[in-house]
């Protein structure tokens, strides 16, 4: 899922080599994940990660011809997904997926993503061949850009992947970006980056992370889900309410504490509501602004 915050880095760690017989990498892969000894799978994640680097923000979008496996890894991640979206999924999220028009048989392309969200917030996927710093990825969104990834999940797991992929960059990210609330705070990010030291940068990652990839807020005995890490997980969703540690919303204990995004989240941190939790988002980042 969203290794970005902390290691989107655009050289990913060499530690871990390709098998014998394979290409070079563009794309590193550790030694546990799914696809690493499969050359097909590490020649697509190639593939398509060039694909992303000869992109150039406003040129046409390279779209991926996906195949037909692929298309069955999208159909699989979804038919297990909507179910906990009827469940957890916030009022944005469930409003907005309709208006994105997601084929369930079929990965969608982001030109399309795109037409649709510009109508609503004027957001932008935009490919990146892996992960990129977070400095750069976060101040993007300042300009309504949100750096993405195309390749998908290796077929084994279809209901699992150890980095953000393109189910988790639409299913997650681009339901929540056709929302205008959310798009507004993820903008904010944005401008508060732009003018954001190092110790700062660091805060903004930890807070992102707790609220916009893995936020959860409760009306009685009820929770819904607003973080776009979770919406796109479909192990870490069905269970998050029984195996994390869950604590009060608070900004500075989330821009204290650290996370390990290769893994299930040990603390998530739960407000009162959606509407609060973004309000309390634009009082921070608008301070961080004015006090830069």
């Amino acid at each position: 899922m969203f290794g970005r915050m902390t290691t989107r880095s655009a050289t990913q760690t060499a530690s871990d080599r390709a098998p014998a017989g394979s290409e070079v990498d563009i794309v590193q892969l550790d030694r546990d994940h799914p696809g690493f000894r499969d050359l097909g799978y590490r020649a697509r994640r190639n593939a398509i990660a060039r694909m992303a680097l000869e992109h150039r923000l406003g040129d046409p979008i390279l779209e991926v011809d996906y195949s037909e496996v692929e298309h069955g890894v999208w159909r699989v991640a979804l038919e297990h997904l909507t179910p906990l979206h009827d469940r957890y999924a916030c009022r944005q999220f469930l409003s907005g997926w309709p208006g994105l028009g997601f084929d369930p048989g079929r990965v969608p392309r982001f030109a399309d993503v795109n037409q649709r969200l510009a109508t609503v917030t004027d957001f932008t996927m935009a490919p990146v061949a892996g992960l990129v710093a977070s400095r750069d990825f976060l101040t993007r969104l300042g300009s309504g850009t949100f750096l993405a990834t195309q390749y998908i999940r290796h077929h084994s797991q279809p209901l699992y992947t150890p980095e953000p992929d393109i189910i988790h960059e639409l299913v997650g990210h681009a339901a929540l970006l056709s929302s205008p609330d959310f798009a507004g705070v993820n903008r904010l990010f944005g401008r508060a980056t732009q003018c954001a030291d190092e110790v700062t940068i660091e805060a903004l990652i930890r807070v992102y992370w707790y609220a916009l990839e893995f936020g959860v807020v409760r009306c009685g005995e009820r929770f819904t889900v607003i973080g776009a890490g979770l919406l796109s997980s479909f192990g870490e969703l069905e269970r998050f309410e029984t195996h994390a540690e869950l604590l009060p919303f608070d900004i500075p204990t989330m821009a204290a504490t650290s996370f390990d995004p290769t893994n299930y989240q040990k603390v998530l941190f739960v407000g009162p509501s959606t509407e609060e939790v973004l309000g309390r988002l634009t009082d921070w980042l608008e301070g961080i602004m004015r006090d830069s």
